[in-house]
């Protein structure tokens, strides 16, 4: 139940803003967004001196009171979501708009562990900096950042200044500038804050299911990740998923002698090399069957993953290989399908550590990446197949039977393992409701597209919550490509921080398709 004290506030200030004046979407000046941004920068810095450590419990929660504070004092009705020593923060804007499509925000307020002594400044303390001629970041007074001629290249250094709270500072900066404005949002405002993103949202999944009721919308937006490095805003639509497979072949129990025995005794090391040989052809495409058989891709969809493609070579010069697998076309396209890989092998020693015996196991560990078409399960079965065509008989325990040795010549084990944040691939269909009203609000204060991505071949931890929450979704990246996000000086770019603002706006009050809104 949402907090009481709170609901008299949310009528009174969160009304300004879900149901002001009706108007057409807001495309923000650069000249009034900066003017929003200057407003919002005490508050920003403010935020950013509060350690937000992943791990450590005490940040979490001195950075989530602080964040129900801000949100509050917008009008937003919250709620401090519970998940052990990590808390979530819900917050909405209401009254809720029954004739409108109700948005899930998502975003992320813990950060990266700091250590000031790899700082340039001291991550706790928001520095403005300005790079000198010699490519320096020099700090400046933070007060530079009130004054006119703001620069956009100017940065502020600071953990979380762009992953993160910076984000959550654009939005509410957003919101600020529509409740000025008297400006009706288009879509009704409901936000998520993940205090464990930067630990891989272990719990962001059980937390949605938990609250799925308070979380009920018409669409999600991820406000996460950097811009490409064109500075062009970027959208993502779907990622893949991923499963672990380890299978150990059994040999001689114990390891024999390969002096004595070599020539006799059959190599577990051997069978394993002959089995994974075969899971692949010459050209690098997987040859189980039905392993790609239920993608399918349509031509337009083909004809823009082919304009996304990188440039031939620029990967093989990038990772010093000539010559990459061609299941696909372009290597764009090749990451809309499932795939594996032998990411590890083990059996024996090698080098000066080699014992000259046949090893008594081999193991390999592979990894499959799976699409939304094409489930754990399912590829996994695929897999199992293959290993039975070829003779092997799996063992249902660690190690086989003396009566499995004694009736099986290739005997092996099978395990897969799954995580529930990012096992299962997630996709937004490009003609979506949803994607036709991110892309139409990202795109409006821009000179040109942002970059749209169908699916990515990563499989981030979010995917758990995305599956859970059963919404088509898009990830918005809006901050600068080196934002040192997860390193030292991280930092945001004010021309960034700007358009961000812009963005935001413009997202909030861009018309929603008909057909997605509530009835």
């Amino acid at each position: 139940m949402l907090r009481g004290n709170k609901l008299l506030l949310a009528g009174a200030l969160g009304a300004l803003v879900t149901a002001g004046s009706a108007q057409a979407q807001w495309i923000m000046t650069p000249t009034d967004a900066q003017r929003f941004a200057q407003a919002s920068f005490p508050e920003y810095l403010d935020g950013l001196t509060l350690s937000n450590d992943t791990d450590v419990a005490a940040d979490i929660q001195r950075n989530l009171n602080w964040l129900d504070k801000a949100f509050q004092k917008r009008g937003f009705t919250t709620q401090q979501l519970a998940n052990g020593a990590h808390p979530m923060l819900y917050a909405e804007l209401g009254p809720m708009q029954p004739n409108r499509p109700t948005v899930l925000f998502l975003m992320h307020f813990d950060g990266q562990s700091a250590s000031a002594s790899e700082w340039s400044t001291d991550p706790w303390k928001p520095t403005l900096k300005i790079k000198d001629s010699r490519g320096i970041w020099v700090p400046q007074p933070n007060e530079r950042l009130m004054q006119p001629g703001l620069d956009p290249e100017w940065r502020v250094f600071g953990r979380s200044a762009s992953d993160g709270k910076g984000v959550i500072s654009l939005f509410l900066t957003a919101v600020d500038a529509l409740k000025s404005a008297n400006t009706a949002t288009t879509v009704n405002i409901k936000v998520l804050l993940d205090s464990e993103e930067e630990r891989g949202s272990p719990h962001l999944a059980a937390v949605v299911n938990q609250n799925a009721a308070r979380l009920k919308n018409d669409g999600v937006v991820i406000f996460n990740g950097a811009v490409n490095t064109n500075n062009v805003p970027v959208l993502t639509f779907g990622y893949r998923g991923s499963i672990q497979v380890d299978m150990t072949v059994f040999g001689p129990d114990p390891a024999a002698h390969s002096g004595a025995f070599g020539n006799v005794i059959v190599n577990p090391v051997q069978q394993l090399a002959s089995l994974l040989a075969g899971i692949k052809d010459a050209n690098g495409r997987v040859t189980l069957p039905g392993f790609y058989d239920r993608v399918k891709i349509s031509d337009d969809e083909r004809k823009q993953l082919a304009a996304q493609a990188p440039q031939p070579g620029t990967i093989e010069s990038r990772y010093g290989v000539t010559q990459l697998e061609k299941m696909a076309p372009n290597p764009v396209e090749a990451v809309q399908y499932p795939s594996l890989d032998v990411i590890g092998l083990k059996a024996g020693d090698t080098g000066r550590k080699a014992i000259y015996a046949i090893p008594s196991t081999a193991t390999a560990s592979i990894n499959i990446r799976t699409v939304p078409e094409t489930s754990p399960d399912y590829l996994y079965d695929l897999l199992k197949r293959y290993v039975t065509a070829n003779g092997f008989y799996i063992v249902r325990s660690d190690s086989p039977s003396l009566q499995e040795r004694n009736h099986n010549p290739k005997l092996i084990s099978m395990s897969m393992m799954t995580s529930s944040g990012s096992s299962f691939a997630v996709r937004t269909q490009l003609a979506s409701p949803l994607a036709k009203w991110a892309q139409a609000g990202v795109k409006a204060p821009l000179k040109g597209d942002p970059e749209k991505n169908r699916m990515l071949g990563v499989s981030p931890p979010i995917n758990g919550a995305l599956a859970a929450l059963k919404s088509a979704f898009a990830v918005v990246s809006l901050v600068n490509a080196d934002n040192n996000a997860y390193s030292s000086d991280e930092n945001m770019r004010i021309g960034n921080y700007i358009d961000g603002i812009r963005i935001m706006v413009s997202m909030m009050t861009t018309p929603f398709p008909e057909e997605e809104k509530t009835k």
